[in-house]
């Protein structure tokens, strides 16, 4: 019983704030290189085919195992389609933190849960019940999210400054308004993809519950797109030849602790927790962000990246009690999708895995 809890509860939570503070880490090391002149483009593609590289063995293992079902068409066209979203993502991510800065795209990450709910209305997989508590508070957080978002984006403010800060070792230029604008749109496009990334990745573990088989192939398309992308984009020689430098740091650190790592983890998580309880640890990336940031590559703090991301957060945490009081069943004239005389399943919805 001990050992399910510590599966279930405990080894879940400690991976996720791990994953987070590798994640800040990672972009941290990423807006470094850049600074340095390495592409963003030779980055995904160079970092995703490390991670292949390393899950290569990952198929062959799980082909022999008998509690798992065949690689059908139907799994792979999934998982060919959570390539293609997954490499859109990061293209525009990496660019939008190379316009911006690793703070910005922690705070943005926060509207996961907002654009969840509101791809759950497009696609009429969730009904809105105004007189339902839970509906109300999901409607409110995502207003409260995306004011924080266009906060964070385009109000910059006055500069907040630490009294004894030490000087960044890595050279860096503060962004311009523009190219902060730019990065903050581009980052918002990205955890609008990031969302259907979550939805396609549950569905798929339903049908096919090993992570590092997926992750790998995965890993193969994105780096196939990537390199597509990049060809066509990045037509210097000198941009794909790789120096002991910042930049293969870089690439070396993500492709293994990001393209693979962190991809199984949050895949495992999943499927052990489900997409609600993974989005849950996203502000604790902003704490993390700044102080990596101001510390490492001298990044100039704003007023408005810290009331923007504090709004945002008060929007993240409303939605997810929303959805908590909605998953209880405690809502008072509800009419969710969720109850037992609805066909559909909610775009938020939890999905368990029975004999863990």
């Amino acid at each position: 019983m001990a050992g399910r809890s510590c599966y279930r509860d405990v080894l879940p939570f400690t991976a996720m704030v791990t994953m987070e503070s590798t994640n800040v880490g990672l972009n941290t090391l990423f807006k470094a290189a850049t600074n340095r002149g390495m592409s963003y483009h030779v980055f995904v593609v160079y970092s995703y085919s490390i991670a292949a590289l390393a899950l290569l063995p990952a198929p062959f293992i799980s082909h022999r195992s008998r509690r798992l079902p065949p690689l059908n068409f139907s799994i792979m066209s999934k998982i060919l389609l959570l390539g293609l979203i997954g490499s859109s993502s990061q293209i525009m991510g990496y660019t939008g933190i190379s316009y911006s800065s690793p703070t910005l795209a922690s705070a943005i990450s926060n509207l996961v849960p907002a654009f969840t709910f509101i791809l759950a209305i497009i696609f009429r997989l969730e009904e809105v019940a105004l007189k339902s508590r839970s509906s109300q508070a999901k409607i409110i957080g995502t207003i409260v999210s995306l004011a924080g978002a266009f906060v964070v984006t385009l109000y910059k403010g006055p500069q907040i400054s630490f009294t004894g800060q030490t000087q960044s070792l890595l050279l860096n230029s503060p962004a311009s308004n523009s190219d902060w604008v730019i990065g903050g749109l581009l980052i918002t496009a990205e955890y609008i993809l990031v969302t259907l990334w979550y939805i396609v990745q549950a569905r798929i573990m339903k049908e096919y519950p090993n992570e590092l088989t997926v992750i790998f192939f995965y890993n193969v398309i994105v780096s196939t797109v990537a390199a597509i992308v990049g060809l066509v984009t990045e037509r210097d020689p000198n941009a794909w030849r790789l120096r002991p430098d910042m930049s293969l740091v870089s690439i070396l650190c993500s492709g293994l602790l990001n393209s693979l790592l962190n991809n199984s983890v949050h895949t495992w998580t999943l499927r052990v927790k489900g997409p609600v309880y993974v989005t849950m640890f996203k502000p604790l990336s902003i704490a993390i962000a700044v102080v990596m940031g101001v510390t490492f590559l001298g990044d100039t703090l704003y007023l408005g990246s810290l009331l923007g991301a504090a709004i945002i957060s008060v929007g993240f945490y409303t939605v997810l009690w929303g959805k908590a009081k909605e998953e209880s069943g405690d809502d008072s004239g509800a009419d969710s999708l969720e109850s037992p005389s609805s066909n559909k399943a909610p775009l938020l919805q939890t999905y368990k895995t029975e004999n863990v």
